[in-house]
């Protein structure tokens, strides 16, 4: 199972990556990171510089069908640098359009907003994006992890670091009933 994880070159939320990355790692899976630019990501510790992590595959040139499913970590300035590159929100889109699954954590749902993928779904984010996802004609809810199967596909989201465990027990389950399910 390969899953993308789609990182703008600065700002992503350090434990929004690598929490869901060891995740995905421990249950068999192999996380690649995918970004808009070559070379490594800045991650973040909120508004401290964290680690940099180097990228595997710049959008443009990875191919969703190569992979079985996509996480967007948060961060503020991840999400917004995301949503101003046309590449990453086609790349974005294109998960949906697969119907492969999709987790989103914090502020990563601002770039589902761009993709125009929200329209009839059911997701939680940080509470500042509940009238953006309103507004792009989702369904916003407060709960600590929120599976949507009115879609294409499915949709994993949570709100912030503190519900990581749980995004990431979810995560990992739906993207394995996923592959069982494409073999």
């Amino acid at each position: 199972m390969r899953i993308a994880f789609l990182a703008a070159p600065e700002g992503v939320e350090q434990k929004e990556l690598t929490d869901p990355w060891q995740a995905v790692r421990a249950t068999g899976g192999v996380p690649v990171l995918v970004s808009t630019e070559k070379g490594e990501i800045q991650a973040f510790e909120h508004l401290d510089k964290g680690d940099t992590f180097p990228v595997d595959e710049v959008v443009g040139e990875a191919d969703v069908a190569d992979f079985d499913g996509l996480v967007l970590p948060g961060g503020v300035a991840n999400p917004d640098s995301l949503r101003l590159d046309e590449r990453a929100v086609a790349f974005t889109k294109a998960f949906f359009d697969a119907g492969k699954p999709v987790a989103a954590i914090c502020h990563a749902p601002w770039t589902l907003v761009e993709a125009d993928v929200v329209r009839g779904r059911v997701l939680t984010s940080w509470p500042s994006l509940r009238t953006d996802i309103r507004n792009a004609g989702g369904d916003w809810v407060d709960e600590q992890v929120k599976i949507c199967d009115h879609g294409p596909n499915i949709l994993i989201t949570s709100r912030k670091p503190d519900d990581l465990p749980v995004f990431c027990e979810a995560l990992t389950k739906e993207f394995d009933k996923a592959e069982r399910t494409v073999r």
